[in-house]
C-alpha cells in the first residue's frame, strides 16, 4: 500500500501530569514480561502451556521489555482524539471502530524491540465482539518519559515497500522525543525500538482496529 504519510506525530500534547499519572498507575499494577503477544506466541495459552527457558531466551532476542495492560477510560479520552486527527490529517481515512487494551511498557537498560509489524496475517478470531473479525489498522505510541531520564530507546521506522530498487534506511521519529508527544502510524509499517543505553523509558501503546481493508 502506497502512502503519502507513513506516520503522523503531535509534540507535547499529553500534559506532563497525565504522563506521570499513567506511569504511577503502571508502577502500581503488577508488572510482567510480555510473552503473550509477539509472533508465534500470540495465540498460545501461556498459563496452561508456559514457555521454556529456550523459548524465553529466543523471544528476548526479538523483544525484551516489561509490560502491563490498562483499560481505563480516562487514558483513552486523552489519546484517542489525536488518533482521529492523525487518521484524517495524514490522509489515511481508515475505518476504525474499536481499540485494544493500552500497553504500558517499561524499557530498562539494554531492553529493546527489534523490527516488527503490529498487525497479524489474519483477523482476530475471538468471542469478544470488539475484536472478532477485525485487524489492527492504526498504532499509537506515547512517550511518557522526560528525554533527560534515558538514552537510546529511539523509535525507528523502515518503509520497506517504498521502493524495492533502493536500500531502505531507518527513519528515526524525532517528533516524539519530548515528553507527552505521540506518533500514529499504520500498523503494517515496520518499526523498532532501539536498546536503551541509560536510564528507563516509559511508553504507552494502543492499537486501533477495524474490519479488513477492501
Amino acid at each position: 500500500m502506497n502512502l503519502l504519510n507513513y506516520y503522523w506525530y503531535f509534540q507535547k500534547v499529553i500534559p506532563h501530569k497525565i504522563c506521570d499519572e499513567i506511569i504511577s498507575y503502571g508502577k502500581f499494577l503488577k508488572e510482567r514480561e510480555n510473552l503473550a503477544r509477539t509472533g508465534e506466541f500470540s495465540k498460545r495459552d501461556l498459563e496452561k502451556n508456559p514457555l521454556s527457558k529456550k523459548e524465553i531466551n529466543n523471544l528476548k532476542k526479538t523483544r525484551n521489555s516489561n509490560i502491563i495492560w490498562m483499560n481505563e477510560r480516562w487514558i483513552y479520552k486523552e489519546i484517542q482524539p489525536y488518533v482521529e486527527m492523525a487518521n484524517k490529517n495524514a490522509g489515511w481515512n481508515f475505518d476504525i471502530n474499536s481499540s485494544e487494551f493500552c500497553q504500558f511498557t517499561k524499557y530498562s537498560l539494554n531492553q529493546h524491540y527489534e523490527w516488527h509489524q503490529d498487525c497479524w496475517e489474519k483477523p482476530y478470531e475471538n468471542t469478544d465482539p470488539f475484536l472478532n473479525g477485525k485487524v489492527r489498522k492504526l498504532s499509537v505510541t506515547v512517550n511518557l518519559s522526560n528525554p533527560d531520564d534515558y538514552e537510546g530507546g529511539q523509535l525507528e521506522f523502515d518503509f520497506k515497500n517504498n521502493n524495492p530498487n533502493k536500500k531502505n534506511k531507518p527513519v528515526i521519529c524525532e517528533g516524539i522525543a519530548p515528553k507527552g508527544s505521540l506518533v500514529v502510524f499504520p500498523s503494517f509499517v515496520w518499526h523498532r525500538v532501539k536498546p536503551v543505553t541509560k536510564g528507563v523509558r516509559y511508553s504507552l501503546v494502543i492499537w486501533n482496529l477495524g474490519y479488513p481493508f477492501k
